[in-house]
């Protein structure tokens, strides 16, 4: 009974304490950089399975090493869930993680045989490892409010100028223009700048010698206006996030500084109180001596 009794007395502290070792461990910068390795591996195998040559000699072998990592992979969750057990779920990279090593485990057959393919989402973990990629798909995910609201206006302009396309071109170029879908696509195609002008506009132009006045607005408006408030945004959200951080270390800084300074304050009363104290002892026993 009395080894019971200490037993369950002393099993919390333990498992925190292992909590605590798994912690340190699962963070330390050599288990990253192994972690990371293991991804950039894993990303050549996959590039490796897909060609049939490699895999008629070396299948086996990549298939092995492919399933010792993942297996890595999936200890390395393992323990991450039991050390930040609930908080695991709060974090979106850890969830992230989870999804991504998650699919490798789900059997790729039959209708679930599309999931073999999403193994390569593990390559993405790169992201959650390192801190510059993470800052950056902060970023982009900050941006994206302001990204949709671009968005929303460039759909509006494209939705004007394929009615126009349509109504104008439709019976001449039914390929591009036939029907407001095939209008958007073309209209894409003419926004990327991709053969707009010899495979497109002039073709158009030579039944049409007057649809310049229609393609040089659209890209004027969807490429060189709409595409950069695109990359404004984002821009400017990389920005908010480096200043962001900027402003972290300066607090952090300065906090250090106001600890060191009331650090330094105290030593000096401290030093203040023992002279006093030591000159006091001086002067009596200068008293006792002109006794």
């Amino acid at each position: 009974m009395q080894v019971n009794a200490n037993s369950s007395t002393t099993s919390p502290a333990a498992s925190g304490g292992l909590r605590q070792r798994l912690e340190a461990f699962i963070n330390n910068g050599r288990v990253q950089g192994i972690i990371l390795a293991l991804i950039a591996i894993n990303a050549v195998i996959l590039g490796l399975e897909t060609s049939p040559a490699v895999m008629a000699e070396y299948g086996t072998l990549l298939v092995g090493v492919d399933r010792v990592i993942l297996a890595v992979f999936v200890v390395e969750i393992l323990i991450r869930l039991y050390v930040y057990r609930l908080a695991f779920f709060r974090d979106p990279w850890s969830i992230f993680d989870f999804i991504v090593v998650g699919i490798a485990l789900v059997p790729a057959t039959g209708q679930l045989s599309v999931l073999r393919a999403l193994r390569v989402l593990r390559v993405l973990r790169v992201m959650t490892i390192v801190p510059s990629m993470r800052k950056v798909v902060g970023a982009l995910l900050g941006a994206i409010p302001g990204l949709s609201s671009i968005a929303l206006v460039l759909l509006l302009i494209y939705y004007v100028f394929a009615v126009i396309a349509t109504n104008l071109f439709a019976a001449s170029f039914p390929d591009w223009f036939g029907d407001l879908g095939r209008s958007f696509y073309t209209l894409f195609q003419v926004m990327t700048l991709e053969s707009w002008s010899m495979g497109i506009s002039r073709p158009v132009m030579e039944v049409y010698p007057y649809a310049w006045l229609f393609f040089i607005p659209f890209i004027l408006i969807a490429t060189f206006s709409m595409l950069n408030l695109f990359i404004a945004v984002i821009v400017n959200a990389m920005q908010t996030v480096s200043d962001a951080e900027h402003e972290e270390t300066r607090d952090v800084v300065g906090q250090t500084g106001e600890h060191l300074e009331r650090e330094l304050h105290v030593e000096v009363q401290a030093l203040r109180e023992e002279i006093r104290a030591l000159h006091k002892l001086i002067q009596s026993g200068k008293g006792r001596d002109q006794a």
